[in-house]
Parts: C-alpha cells; structure tokens; sequence
C-alpha cells in the first residue's frame, strides 16, 4: 500500500480523542530521551514494587502450569475471593455469577458502557473526569454530558446540579470516589443525597469507579451499591492497580446485577476473553494478604500529599484543595492564566501552562483541558520525595517566571 494512500476509518475512531495522560507521559519520555532531566508527575502509577505475597503466588502459578485459558469471566476462585471481599469491605452480597473480570478496571468500565448505552443515550460526567470517560460513552454511540463542579465545593457533584443534567435519554452516570483527577471523595451522606435524586429516575444506571478505594486519608469509603434501591442499577467497578500496586499486571472487575454481567461478559468473549491466569492468581492473592503493605503505601502517599499541598499552596495564584483519597492533587491555576512567559508567549489555559513548565522547566503535569476542568492541572504524587521536591521547586520557579 502505498504511503499516500488515505485509510478511512471507522467514524467513532476518527472523533475519538488520544489519552492525554498517555500522551504527556510520551512527550517526557521524548525529552529524556534527548538528555532533558525531565521529573514526571503526569502517569497515576504507584512507585512501589507489588508486594511479594502477590508476587510469590504469579510466580507459582507459572512453576505450577497455570498457563491456560481461564473461565470468561475470570476463574471461579477469584470471583469467589472478590464476593468475600464485598462483603467485608462494602457490606455487598453478591454470587459469583455477577462477578466479571477484565484486563485492567479500564476494561471493565467500557464493558459496562459499552453493554448498556446506545445512539441517543446521555451519560452523565462530572467534571473534572478521568480522561476516558467521555471517549467511552462516545465510542458506544452514546453522548457525553458534562456537568461542572467547583473548587470551592472540593469537586464534588451537588444533588441540585445532578437533578438539573437528568433528562429522559440519560441512561448512566459515572461517579468516581475517590477521584481521578482530583483526589475527591465523597462523603457518605452526600453519596445518599445523590442516592436520593437517582431513586426518582429509574432509567439512570450508575457506573460506580472504586478503583482507588484503599488509597484513603481522612475520609471514609462508602460503596455507592450499598444504598438503598440502587444496588439493582449501579455496577461497581473496581481493580487491583492502584492499591495493590500492579498496574502492569492488567486487573480490574466489575460486579453488577446478572443480565448486566451477562452482557458484558459476552461482549468480553468475543473481544478479548479472560484476563490472564497467572495474574488471576496474583489478583486472590492481594485480596487474601494481610493489608500491611498497602497501609504502608498509603502512609507514604499521605506524607507526599501533604508535603506537595503546603507547597503549591505557597505559591502566589495557585489554590490547592486537600485531597481525601486517590494519589493526586488538582490545583486550581485560573489566576495565572492569561500570563506571559518570558519568551513573551501567552499562557491561554492549561495545556499551554503544562507545555511550558515541561519545555522551560522539565516538569510533566497533565492539563485541566484533559479533564473537562481547564483552569486546574492534575499532579500525581506517586513518586519519591526526592523527584517532588524537584519538581515543586521548579513549579513554583516557572510560575514565578510569568507575569
């Protein structure tokens, strides 16, 4: 074929958007490649190795010849193992026949979008979002709407703006707490006031993105199936990436009432099938260990949030909610918008900011573009001490650089 030769695509390809995490992640890679000091603070990747009792169990299952295709919808000894663990953790009570697991909570999330919305749906985001959502529910045929939150309200979706986005074609909200970007969480009885409005609108679905469920602070985790007359309408998606430090091991489940499981399973089936067996291993693994390991990360990412929040907010222009959970900040940078750089270019939003700070001061954040929120930028402080502390002082440089 020749180069010049035009492919076309398939429409929905075309309008989808590339990950912008992902592609910040690359542009610093690029830049180290050319001998640039670059400090990284776009990717959300714990920087801890997988505890060794997860560790210890994928490697037996490869001495042990655990190598084959597994059950669909993942093997029944870990479908077991995630019921024991709702109902310990959430107070849920499921079989394993509601249980799905994927390649990663990212699989399962558009398994679950992609079994329930159609052409003419409407799903519900709360901005600022994880970077997928909306390409997701587009990708499914199914509109995106955004709904704005405010800083001053910590990011939080307030009931009165959920009531006012529903109309008769919505079909699903996404919530996420805590959140990706923002590090929000919900508190519980804010989560039964939005429980509230969504008991009026039986059509509305909830996607439920508990991905970050164990990486709290002084906050409180409730399971949004856990209320009252929603569990029949909310799938819970949840995984092993984050807590478990195991991102690369490719984990995530989702558990939702059994014509929803059914469906994503067999859209699973024909796509991918069932995520690997030595990593389903590793997966009952992390939910039988003790939760030692974990606390400590958690300990460490609590010691990092609060050194990187004291320190943004020092800085002149910038505000910096405190995040309750999750392994990021989203600071608030609308006051320094509209600023020259030095080489006499205009920072407009977001991006441009981010792009500045990575070409002049060799910081990668992620622009609040990328997020639905484009006068805030996410920083992942899933990094060392040492690399934060870098990267602070030449954030606070750069933004003393604009005027």
């Amino acid at each position: 074929m020749s180069s010049s030769t035009t492919i076309q695509f398939n429409d929905r390809v075309e309008a989808m958007q590339p990950s912008a995490t992902l592609a910040m992640k690359s542009r610093a890679e690029e830049r180290r490649r050319q001998g640039h000091p670059v400090v990284a603070l776009s990717a959300g990747e714990p920087d801890f190795d997988t505890p060794d009792p997860i560790s210890d169990a994928g490697v037996e299952a490869i001495r042990d010849g655990f190598t084959d295709y597994t059950e669909n919808p993942g093997t029944l000894e870990l479908r077991e193992a995630i019921c024991d663990k709702l109902v310990r953790d959430n107070d849920l009570s499921y079989t394993p026949d509601h249980i799905v697991c994927s390649n990663g909570a990212k699989q399962s999330l558009a398994l679950a979008i992609h079994a329930l919305c159609d052409e003419g749906d409407e799903v519900l985001v709360p901005a600022p979002y994880w970077v997928s959502y909306p390409e997701m529910a587009r990708f499914s045929g199914a509109e995106p709407v955004v709904i704005s939150t405010d800083v001053d309200d910590q990011y939080r979706l307030t009931p009165d703006a959920l009531e006012a986005a529903i109309t008769e074609d919505t079909r699903l909200l996404i919530l996420c707490t805590p959140s990706n970007p923002t590090g929000t969480v919900y508190p519980p009885e804010e989560l039964a006031a939005l429980a509230a409005v969504l008991r009026d609108h039986e059509q509305v679905y909830v996607v439920s993105d508990e991905i970050y469920e164990h990486v709290l602070y002084d906050a409180e985790h409730r399971a949004f199936a856990s209320f009252s007359g929603l569990k029949d309408r909310t799938i819970t998606v949840n995984g092993f990436s984050k807590a478990y430090a195991m991102t690369g091991w490719r984990l995530g489940y989702m558990a939702a009432p059994d014509p929803i499981a059914q469906a994503a399973a067999k859209i699973q089936g024909q796509f991918t099938s069932a995520p690997c067996s030595i990593t389903q291993k590793a997966g009952v693994a992390a939910l039988e260990m003790d939760h030692g390991p974990v606390d400590e990360m958690v300990a460490a990412f609590r010691r990092r949030r609060d050194v990187v929040v004291d320190r943004l907010r020092a800085i002149e222009g910038v505000r910096c909610p405190m995040p309750e959970g999750a392994f990021y900040v989203y600071p608030d940078v609308s006051r320094v918008l509209g600023a020259e750089a030095p080489d006499g270019s205009t920072i407009e939003d977001s991006s441009d900011l981010c792009f500045y700070l990575l070409e002049e001061h060799d910081v990668a954040l992620v622009p609040g573009t990328a997020f639905g929120a484009p006068e805030g930028l996410r920083l992942s402080y899933a990094s060392s001490m040492e690399d934060l502390e870098t990267a602070l002082d030449r954030i606070e440089a750069g933004l003393s650089a604009l005027h």
